[in-house]
């Protein structure tokens, strides 16, 4: 098994730790744990290891599954990278929508073959003939992100139910990861709700403001779960004990609060790097969740060197396109407090004048 270098976890290790703004963040900004209760009992593995039964069985109810085809995991990476253990061998064939989060199309292209069909700018609007002129007999799953990292675009219900339907017909998966999902006011129905094709992977992290709680799941087909709790009792075992005992209370009682509050930041910030980009010429695709995917401006060689310049200049991370497969981009995080935005913000537009 071969994986390609995380190119963009490699940048965030060279950068982030010294710079003073990170503006490439890809999650709303993080809850206080004082928020909730932090004492679970006796700190032992949680039995069952796919996670407590009536626990599952809540979060199943948001997908129509029953428990038994709900695992928990440690975050979205982790149901993903089971999902493709269970789904994917040397024979097997995977449809990707990309630009996408590497994992999504690294992880798979280790275990089998790879058809990447690409979103094109301006619009990142996805092609679902060119989908289906990439299945092949052999294929196992086609795998989307919506709202999509980076760019923001948000596929529609119909367009997400075409490529179910054509999983289906293919007598293979749609596994979708749903993390930023929530984010919008008016979310498109999860993937695993579509029918027994469907795969749902998601986690507490972006939309829930608890990436430290390392909290997420997988729901599908008994048999896809199932493959995946034989592969976790390898990698984490179980989810950690107060990370399920903080889930249940963000999914409980305090779901509705966070949600509300995180949507508003969500959008005051948004339109705030809306007014930004418009004030400096730049383009990009108004987005759902807190990621937006900028053109950069004229002059610079790419994307790599126009967010090196920004931080080596003014201690501002940015992602650079080029880790997404298009180099002339940058993608931009804003999820943060808005006062660290808007200071992230004056310092770039320092280095745009600087460098106009």
């Amino acid at each position: 098994m071969q994986i390609e270098p995380f190119g963009l976890e490699r940048w965030f290790a060279e950068y982030e730790h010294e710079a003073d703004i990170m503006l490439a963040e890809s999650g709303i900004r993080s809850l206080d744990a004082n928020r909730f209760d932090l004492n679970p009992g006796e700190l032992g593995y949680v039995i069952p290891t796919n996670g407590d039964p009536e626990f599952r069985a809540e979060v199943g109810e948001r997908y129509g599954r029953s428990a038994d085809e709900v695992l928990f995991t440690c975050g979205t990476q982790e149901a993903n990278f089971l999902a493709f253990l269970s789904l994917l061998d040397e024979d097997s064939h995977a449809v990707v929508v990309t630009p996408t989060y590497q994992a999504l199309h690294a992880v798979p292209d280790s275990m089998g073959e790879v058809t990447r069909v690409s979103l094109e700018p301006p619009e990142w609007e996805l092609d679902v003939d060119a989908v289906a002129d990439a299945i092949r007999e052999e294929m196992n799953v086609i795998v989307l992100n919506n709202p999509n990292n980076p760019t923001g675009r948000y596929h529609p219900q119909e367009t997400v139910e075409a490529l179910y339907d054509l999983a289906e017909d293919a007598g293979a998966y749609l596994l979708c990861d749903e993390v930023y999902r929530l984010l919008s006011d008016d979310p498109v129905d999860p993937v695993a709700s579509m029918g027994e094709f469907g795969i749902s992977t998601t986690s507490l992290t972006k939309a829930y403001g608890l990436a430290g709680l390392r909290f997420g799941w997988l729901v599908g087909a008994e048999e896809v779960v199932d493959g995946a709790w034989e592969w976790k009792d390898y990698t984490t075992i179980s989810p950690g004990i107060i990370d399920q005992h903080v889930a249940r209370q963000a999914l409980g009682e305090h779901e509705e609060d966070i949600l509300a509050e995180n949507r508003e930041l969500a959008a005051s910030n948004r339109g705030r790097v809306r007014e930004f980009v418009n004030d400096h010429g730049l383009e990009w695709y108004d987005p759902v969740g807190v990621n937006g995917f900028v053109r950069i401006p004229d002059g610079f060689e790419d994307g790599e060197a126009f967010c090196r310049g920004v931080v080596e200049e003014e201690s501002v991370v940015l992602a650079p396109g080029n880790l997404f497969g298009f180099d002339r981009y940058f993608r931009i995080g804003f999820g943060l407090p808005a006062d660290e935005l808007e200071d992230g913000l004056a310092r770039v537009e320092s280095f745009l004048d600087r460098h106009a």
